[in-house]
């Protein structure tokens, strides 16, 4: 097999990257040895590969500025709309490709760096990936980013500006150790420290009530630091904005009575002040998820001054403010405490302004990850914004007491405040009261969410639910990162497409074009062939780039049944060889560490099987990120999208691998049902129960035990594990695992486990026969077109 193109080469056929003009060489060159020379300080002979990575981004970044500049001067003159897209989370991964290719310089830079004598896919990789995310949500509002700066819209992303990611994950013997993720520690050449813009966010004191209104006294202070990072659309000179806040003490912050003795304390105080944003983290905790809160609504003073440049008719239609899920809900009572109490507002039209400019997207139907905060710790880090809840909570209790007289269990199903133990703010309920629309992330999501999730607020007030499905960015997601196939499409149908994705219908004329699904698998094979070098390379492991990718890209967690992929394998095993080669990968609470460990374990007794380990690799890709996704997306087979049904809101990992050519197995959950619709059912493969299945086995109760009796493979996978025989040093390493399974499975693993495996032999019968037929020849109508669109 020919060796791969690199992406430098690659590259240089691709137009939509932009032109390589020689001027734009020239300046690209003179820009990157000014910044080597006066911004590092640096020269060739001491210069170090990271130095030249920091030359490169301010010279490209220099192409930015005056876009940047220009952009905001147009948004001053026009005043057009604004949107706030407010998020504690923007995974936006790597900046300097994605910049290169929004602006057209990705070509000229190329250029430029060959002939300075420098490897650009070098320079590429040493870019750490921003620590500002953790998962779907997070990558989902960098999408958006991205997106409405392609439309020419005045949006701006709010956040916080972490200094540690979640963590580096690290695979050790199996089991997941953590690292700090100290993705700052070179410096971030893309972002400007904005001080003069400084704010100051209260916390801790009380509330004096006058005939002046109500007054917060005695409180603490952290300034609210903001960081600005430039966000290009792609080809159309527009810049927009995403400001991160950054805790930091301010300087006479526990010092007022200072002597030496105590100086060492007031220092250690600053430092749990400034821990507000010191760390990105996954699970709950209360007092730096409540503090986050009001660092992050930063946005309202921006709002409160678009607000009053209109001040005489103090409308809400000036600015529209999206809260991405509930983290950030504590803007709306923040909102409103600058209304009433400091722009002395009545309440009413305060309400009405604030209702008008929030709009809230929820991303979850499980009950666990809807957000509930103490009424206790938010008393006492934030009395007047728990003020303004109850007041806003009484209101909204009052009327719809109107409504239903004496209907004292739906007051309690829609109360703001959770009582019965432990008292709590039902942030959700907060977020729905305060806005004037609510979108899930899919259409059944959507669905579900009126239906079962809010029925009361949805029955209340059935115009503000809608459904706004999930997208992604073809611009990283096609274009960055899989740029042979990029280049494929442009060929056939133009390059409007990177701007607007309907456009890959036109495709559909070339199904029968054997030249055109050649060139495509030619390119998923390249792909392949790189991504295994590049495992062979990072993990010491060979894997054939003729066997299937099968990969499976999701947080572990019980409900994307990354269980039911590792009893497959097992099954796989089981049956050796299995039918078709396979190449398997997955991304990493206690039950979440040991399924990491389960599937390392099952994987050292598979790869190292003289009989299957030729045939079947299972491989967990360790410190899963957005830079290693950009690797694995291009060069999958089959994408595994296994939630059960009713669980997964949307994803877009199934719509990032769909667009690069897999396949998707998958249940009809989240997206995939409109994936299905647009796709055709038939070129997805579909398993296992729908919604209304599940449902009528809660009903009816379910039964791990009756399944486990009944199918003989999965009762010997599950013995496998139970006994020990993938850990036969300790053989009862995976009985909570077990008891999970037998007892504690709310997502009903063994129900789908049947469906789920006759549907992988289905998809190793199509793999096998494309093999032997070659790609897109010779097949029977309803196979080609499988294979077709898997290709595409």
């Amino acid at each position: 097999m020919s060796r791969p193109l690199s992406d430098q080469e690659r590259r240089k056929q691709i137009s939509i990257r932009g032109i390589v003009g020689a001027e734009n060489v020239a300046e690209l060159k003179r820009g990157f040895n000014r910044h080597l020379h006066f911004t590092l300080v640096k020269d060739r002979n001491v210069a170090t590969p990271r130095d030249y990575y920091q030359a490169l981004a301010h010279a490209v970044r220099d192409h930015l500025v005056g876009r940047w500049l220009r952009t905001q001067q147009y948004y001053y003159e026009k005043d057009p709309k604004r949107i706030y897209y407010l998020s504690l989370e923007f995974y936006m991964g790597r900046t300097l490709q994605n910049t290169m290719i929004n602006l057209g310089l990705q070509n000229a830079c190329d250029e430029a760096i060959y002939q300075l004598g420098l490897d650009m896919e070098e320079l590429e990789e040493i870019e750490e990936d921003a620590g500002l995310g953790n998962g779907g949500l997070g990558r989902l509002a960098a999408c958006f980013l991205d997106s409405m700066a392609t439309l020419g819209l005045a949006a701006y992303g709010y956040g916080i500006r972490y200094e540690y990611g979640i963590f580096n994950q690290k695979i050790r013997d199996g089991w997941q150790v953590e690292e700090a993720d100290d993705w700052l520690r070179h410096g971030n050449p893309w972002e400007k420290a904005r001080p003069e813009y400084m704010l100051p966010v209260h916390f801790y004191g009380r509330v004096e009530h006058t005939a002046a209104g109500a007054k917060w006294v005695d409180t603490q202070v952290v300034l609210a630091l903001p960081y600005d990072t430039p966000v290009p659309g792609y080809m159309n000179n527009t810049v927009n904005t995403m400001r991160l806040w950054s805790a930091r003490a301010p300087n006479d912050f526990n010092l007022r009575d200072f002597n030496v003795g105590d100086y060492i304390q007031a220092v250690l105080d600053r430092n749990l002040a400034e821990n507000i944003s010191r760390v990105l983290y996954p699970n709950d905790n209360g007092w730096l998820k409540t503090a986050e809160q009001p660092l992050s609504s930063g946005h309202c003073r921006d709002v409160l001054g678009v607000f009053q440049a209109a001040r005489s008719a103090w409308m809400g239609i000036a600015v529209a403010i999206q809260l991405n899920d509930t983290h950030p809900a504590m803007a709306i009572p923040e909102l409103m405490r600058i209304f009433v109490d400091i722009e002395k507002l009545p309440w009413n039209k305060a309400w009405d302004i604030t209702k008008q400019t929030f709009a809230y997207t929820n991303h979850t139907v499980l009950p666990e990850a809807l957000e509930r905060w103490p009424v206790d710790l938010v008393e006492k880090l934030l009395p007047r914004h728990l003020q303004i809840i109850y007041e806003i909570n009484q209101r909204h209790l009052d009327h719809i007491a109107s409504l239903f007289p004496n209907d004292v269990d739906r007051l309690r199903r829609m109360s703001l405040i959770e009582e019965g133990g432990t008292k709590r703010i039902n942030m959700a309920h907060l977020c729905i009261v305060g806005s004037h629309a609510v979108n899930g992330v899919a259409k059944i999501h959507s669905e579900i969410v009126k239906t079962q999730v809010f029925k009361d607020f949805a029955a209340l007030e059935p115009e503000k639910f809608q459904n706004k499905t999930n997208g992604i960015t073809p611009r990283r997601w096609l274009l960055l990162c899989n740029p042979g196939l990029a280049e494929l499409i442009a060929e056939k149908i133009g390059e409007d497409y990177v701007r607007d994705l309907s456009q890959l219908t036109k495709l559909h004329e070339f199904v029968d074009d054997d030249l055109f699904i050649r060139e495509v698998a030619k390119v998923k094979q390249e792909n392949k062939v790189k991504f295994a070098l590049y495992l062979e390379k990072e993990y010491k492991v060979k894997i054939n780039p003729s066997s299937m990718f099968d990969v499976h890209v999701k947080r572990i967690h019980e409900y994307k049944r990354q269980l039911m992929n590792c009893l497959h394998i097992v099954t796989m095993y089981n049956r050796k060889p299995p039918r078709a080669p396979r190449g398997p990968a997955a991304p990493g609470y206690h039950m979440a560490k040991m399924i990491i460990k389960l599937i390392n374990t099952v994987a050292q007794v598979v790869n190292n099987d003289p009989v299957v380990g030729s045939k079947l690799k299972v491989i967990f890709l360790e410190n899963y990120r957005v830079s290693l996704a950009e690797k694995v997306i291009p060069a999958t087979d089959l994408s595994e999208q296994i939630s059960t049904a009713g669980t997964e809101a949307s994803g877009t990992g199934n719509m990032k691998f769909m667009l690069n050519g897999a396949l998707t197995i998958g249940t009809m959950d989240g997206a995939n049902v409109e994936m299905a619709e647009e796709a055709g059912e038939e070129n997805l493969f579909i398993f296992g129960m729908r919604v209304e299945d599940v449902t009528e086995l809660d009903r009816e109760g379910y039964n791990a035990q009756e399944y486990y009796n009944r199918l003989p493979e999965l009762k010997q996978a599950i013995d496998q594990i139970k006994s020990g025989f993938f850990s036969p040093d300790e053989p009862d390493l995976f009985k909570d695992v077990v008891n999970m399974l037998f007892h504690h499975d709310r997502f009903k693993v063994f129900a789908d486990y049947e469906a789920y495996v006759k549907c992988q032999e289905k998809v190793s019968e199509l793999y096998l026969v494309s093999a032997s037929l070659g790609m897109g020849r010779l097949l029977k109508p309803k196979i080609r077109e499988r294979v077709c669109s898997h290709q595409r």
